[in-house]
Order: C-alpha cells, then structure tokens, then sequence
C-alpha cells in the first residue's frame, strides 16, 4: 500500500481507501467537541478537513494548525490562513488554547512522546479531542497507514490523557479530554 500524495486531487479518496470510516471518524472528532472553543490548535491539520467542521459547527473559532508535511501545509492553508510547518514533538505554539484537537496523528508518536504531548496539552488546553486508529486485541482492524505508526490502546491513549472515550468503531476512537 503506498501513502496518500497529499499534491494529488483525489487526495481524501486516498485516504479513505485507507480508513474506510475517515467521514464517521471526523463526525465524531467534531461532535466530541463539548463547548465552543475561542482558539483551536489542530496538530497534524493535513488538509483541513478537520479545521472545515470545526468552523462549520463553531464559526467564531480562531483555528491554528501545525503539520511536519510542507504540502499538507501548503493543502491546509486553502481552508485556513494560520498553518505552520511544525512537529508534534517540538514545543507547543504559546497558549493557553480552548481546544487542541488531533485527528489521524498522533498514530506517528510512539508512548513516551504521546504521555509527553499529552502532558502538555493539559499544561496549555482547556480540552484536548483525539481521533486515531488503535490496536484491537485481535489485531484486526478496517484501517490500513503506510509508514511507521505506533497506534496504541484506546484505554492506555485515555488514561495517559486523563480523558475518556467518547466514540469507538472497529479500531478508530475519539477521545476526549476535559481540563477546565
């Protein structure tokens, strides 16, 4: 299986080759949002699909987004003005944020740096939503990520968060995080 060409038009067709449940995923991710959220930080905003529901539900949000891909920023930044070329793993940009949403990125992180983003989002966030593929104790699972990914357990992503889970569908699960 090869990666998705975040250059090509059929770029989300891609993607939802690979996670089957993408759109039911993004829905959740969306609707586990619990308060309308001033100043969003989107990590791993790709194309800004998230970002686009998040200003659908919450139109007077100020999104920020962050992607290590210089293409998904450059894809991003047709849907939002503010996207920087950054790593989850480097320092947060300066909150304190209302939301610091996740959706198909933190699979990348392996434990030790998703306990330390965690633990900094709770430094900085009010809430903290994720949404990401995690391993199923059988193994099996519809979604299928060329590359490197360390999904981990939905109860271990919860617990090293301090949050709870939210939504869950085969190996995809939103998770949400509640810091005020």
């Amino acid at each position: 299986m090869t990666s998705p060409d975040p250059t090509s038009t059929n770029y989300l067709e891609s993607v939802r080759s690979q996670v089957p449940l993408y759109d039911e995923l993004q829905a959740a991710a969306i609707e586990a949002v619990r308060f309308a959220p001033a100043n969003v930080l989107e990590l791993g905003i790709g194309t800004g699909q998230t970002s686009a529901g998040l200003l659908n539900r919450f139109p007077d949000a100020q999104i920020t987004g962050l992607d290590s891909d210089p293409d998904m920023v450059y894809r991003a930044r047709e849907q939002i003005s503010d996207v920087s070329l950054a790593r989850m793993e480097d320092p947060l940009p300066d909150g304190p944020w209302d939301l610091i949403i996740a959706v198909l990125s933190i699979h990348r992180l392996d434990d030790e740096q998703k306990q330390t983003l965690f633990r900094r989002a709770r430094q900085n966030s009010k809430a903290l939503v994720i949404g990401d593929f995690v391993t199923l104790p059988t193994g099996e699972g519809a979604t299928m990520v060329d590359g490197t990914a360390f999904p981990g357990t939905a109860e271990h992503l919860a617990e090293w968060c301090g949050g709870e889970i939210a939504w869950a569908k085969d190996d995809l699960v939103v998770i949400t995080a509640d810091y005020r």
